[in-house]
């Protein structure tokens, strides 16, 4: 008989946001599977569940791995709870998720607060495609990487930030994407100090600048103005198709597919040049 792994989502600072459902899964689990074993207690006392808990963090995933195999082999309900909002995302509980597919166990979730989604909403910039990009690498080229790519990012990018690194990744921000760009800083979501800041990325790093940040940060971004190719861009790269050997109709082709330009408008310029 296999086991059940619960991913199980938390409040993200107002303990009045934990869920029926969320209440009855830790009554009825076996056990609870923690970030901070500290943090999550008060979850489940405030449940009223009476659990055994076992802390699994990013430092002893692996350590916990084969006991969790073997819960969950015996049929064990398993509920994974980390700090705040959903494991896995930004959390642990990836590692669970795999362990729990390889020995065949059932995997479920009790769905509940995500600071990510909330920040989106309170934004008011475009929420129907967005993109999640959790925490900035601290440095090196990875950071760089990231960076660029939220440069050219159309839609709207929603980050978690440090309260120690808030300064230095707006700034770092602004450099990228330019200062322009807009600006949504929530700060402690659903807490008694709860705060939207709006603006843009130029302002926010004056403001951050003379505020000491405090709290639990998210953050979103409006995205890039699209890119919209020429014809003569467009041309210049069915040129080059050709010149690989491709024909005229098919490179037009490809190129209205990689640049959005129309194929009959490419098609009648390689014709006339």
């Amino acid at each position: 008989m296999s086991g059940v792994l619960v991913l199980c989502a938390t409040p993200i600072g107002n303990l009045s946001d934990i869920s029926q459902r969320l209440i009855e899964t830790l009554r009825t689990a076996d056990v609870v599977f923690a970030e901070d074993t500290r943090r999550s207690r008060v979850i489940v006392d405030a449940a009223g569940a009476s659990v055994p808990m076992r802390s699994y963090f990013a430092g002893n995933e692996q350590a916990r791995r084969d006991e969790l195999a073997d819960r969950l082999s015996r049929g064990e309900t398993v509920a994974l709870l980390t700090d705040a909002g959903m494991p896995s995302i930004s959390d642990p509980g990836l590692s669970a998720v795999r362990v729990a597919v390889e020995v065949g166990a059932q995997v479920t979730a009790i769905p509940g607060p995500s600071a990510a989604t909330m920040a989106v909403a309170l934004s008011g910039l475009p929420s129907d495609r967005f993109v999640f990009e959790g925490f900035l690498p601290r440095k090196g080229g990875e950071r760089r990487k990231r960076l660029d790519s939220l440069a050219r990012e159309e839609r709207t990018a929603v980050l978690f930030v440090a309260p120690s690194r808030l300064k230095a990744d707006l700034k770092a921000l602004g450099e990228s994407v330019g200062v322009g760009r807009p600006l949504v800083v929530t700060r402690e979501l659903t807490k008694v100090h709860e705060e939207i800041w709006r603006g843009n990325l130029g302002d926010g790093l004056a403001e951050w600048t003379e505020r000491q940040a405090r709290g639990e940060f998210t953050i979103v971004i409006g995205g890039a103005d699209p890119i919209i190719p020429t014809l003569e861009e467009a041309v210049a790269t069915a040129n080059a198709l050709i010149e690989d050997g491709m024909s005229r109709a098919d490179a037009a082709r490809r190129a209205s597919d990689e640049t959005g330009v129309a194929k009959r408008r490419i098609y009648e310029a390689l014709h006339q040049g």
